[in-house]
């Protein structure tokens, strides 16, 4: 047997959860381990992402 999915539009809660912080500026930031060194500074560089939205921040130490 197949799984059987349910097909219904999602709410306009569902749609929008999450996305409407990041909007106001409450990002979820989450330490990204892949780059840890810039070469045109010269420093260590700490990466972030927002779990919700995708969006990157970089700070240098």
């Amino acid at each position: 047997m197949a799984d059987i999915i349910p097909f219904r539009k999602p709410t306009a809660s569902e749609k929008a959860s999450g996305k409407t912080l990041c909007k106001r500026g409450f990002h979820k930031w989450v330490i990204v381990k892949d780059k840890r060194f810039d070469s045109q500074q010269g420093r260590l560089v700490t990466s972030y992402c927002c779990e919700r939205c995708g969006k990157l921040k970089t700070t240098a130490h």
